[in-house]
């Protein structure tokens, strides 16, 4: 049974720095896409970085050179590494997998088809 549980949200001022890990069970991270996911308050959940198999990396473009996604196979966690923090990334933040090897909609919150439950980070100016 895959399961996905986040950690290391919190609450910062703008131009500092989070990383968030999800722990994964049930399977290999390094074995199919994964991506982070926010929601932000009375907006739709968007993509912001996945990484396939193969560890190719996306990011959507507000958060390229700040954000980098990254995982570990010993520890089997995903994690993102969030610098220079700007209000507008206040959201809950999701990790998700989909089983498959690369991320063909890796754009696409319903192409995923597991989801941790989120971690809320908090961005003040």
């Amino acid at each position: 049974q895959v399961r996905l549980v986040e950690s290391g949200g919190g609450s910062v001022q703008a131009g500092g720095s989070l990383r968030l890990s999800c722990v994964a069970s049930g399977y290999t991270v390094g074995a199919m896409c994964m991506g982070w996911f926010r929601q932000a308050p009375g907006k739709e959940r968007e993509a912001v970085a996945v990484i396939d198999s193969s560890g190719s990396r996306g990011y959507t473009d507000s958060v390229k050179d700040r954000f980098t996604i990254s995982r570990d196979t010993a520890k089997n966690t995903l994690y993102l590494q969030m610098n220079n923090l700007r209000p507008e990334d206040t959201a809950i933040f999701y990790c998700a997998t989909k089983s498959e090897p690369f991320c063909y909609r890796g754009t696409d919150p319903s192409w995923f088809n597991y989801w941790g439950q989120g971690t809320q980070v908090t961005v003040s100016s």
